[in-house]
């Protein structure tokens, strides 16, 4: 098991900046590939700034500075070289709320391939139906592909913004809390979900909910006051963490 396991995300001595706030500092961690990687700490301690660090989506926020390396297969995302749109298409981004564009089922998940390049409507209508069925939606929406995607549950919205970035073949998926604004049913299928995406993707997911860090993850990794107090399979973690600060989180003593 252990042979398989090979690194796909290296981040070395990462500092980031809004501005002269400094909110993560000498952030240290690799990210194996095919696993369910884990981001828990207290609300503003850094672990959805560093999430979107992985994608480059802080480009976005002016006056933002990146120092360190973020390395996707010994590849540097902040090198002047590298194209920040095709970061985004190697790491795709599942938000805390869905966001479903105002269009069809089809045109949501068909959206981004189509914008990438020339395909003929086979080609397309294969990715359209491989990406919902590998986001659990297939059997809910085949019949209902060019109906309005708005009109879809919460719990499917966000199962469908997840076809939506599987569309484009990342080797990455980033989640920031997903399960934050759906019901328990829902939340237990998206968890499911996950467990499933690991086998073709690696997914990193902010949870603010530690149950479900301990229910979905592989890997753990626990954020403070901007800074990678500890990180280490799910089950040390939970149970034989090496830092006091982690294991007073994790007990409830504070957070």
């Amino acid at each position: 098991m252990n042979q398989k396991m090979k690194k796909i995300i290296t981040v070395e001595e990462l500092d980031f900046f809004y501005e002269d706030f400094q909110a993560l500092t000498g952030i240290n961690m690799e990210v194996e590939s095919n696993r369910v990687t884990a981001l828990i700490g207290p609300s503003g301690c850094g672990k959805s700034t560093f999430l979107r660090l992985l994608n480059r989506m802080n480009d976005l926020i002016p006056g933002t500075r990146v120092q360190g390396k973020v390395l996707l297969d010994d590849i540097d995302l902040y090198d002047p070289q590298v194209d920040p749109v095709d970061v985004r298409r190697r790491v795709g981004m599942v938000f805390q709320k869905p966001n479903p564009f105002p269009k069809s089922i089809y045109n949501n998940v068909a959206y981004g391939p189509r914008l990438h390049g020339k395909l003929d409507r086979g080609r397309l209508d294969r990715i359209v139906e491989e990406s919902i069925r590998a986001a659990a939606l297939w059997d809910e929406v085949k019949d209902i592909l060019h109906q309005s995607a708005l009109g879809l549950s919460g719990g499917q919205q966000q199962r469908l913004c997840i076809a939506r970035a599987i569309a484009m073949q990342p080797e990455i998926l980033l989640m920031d809390e997903p399960t934050s604004a759906l019901d328990p049913i829902a939340t237990a299928r998206i968890e499911e979900l996950i467990k499933e995406l690991k086998k073709n993707y690696t997914v990193i997911i902010v949870t603010h909910n530690m149950q479900q860090a301990a229910r979905v993850s592989d890997q753990t990794a626990f954020f403070y006051m901007g800074r990678l107090v500890e990180m280490g399979p799910t089950e040390e973690i939970f149970t034989r963490p090496k830092k006091d600060q982690t294991e007073q989180y994790i007990t409830g003593r504070f957070g």
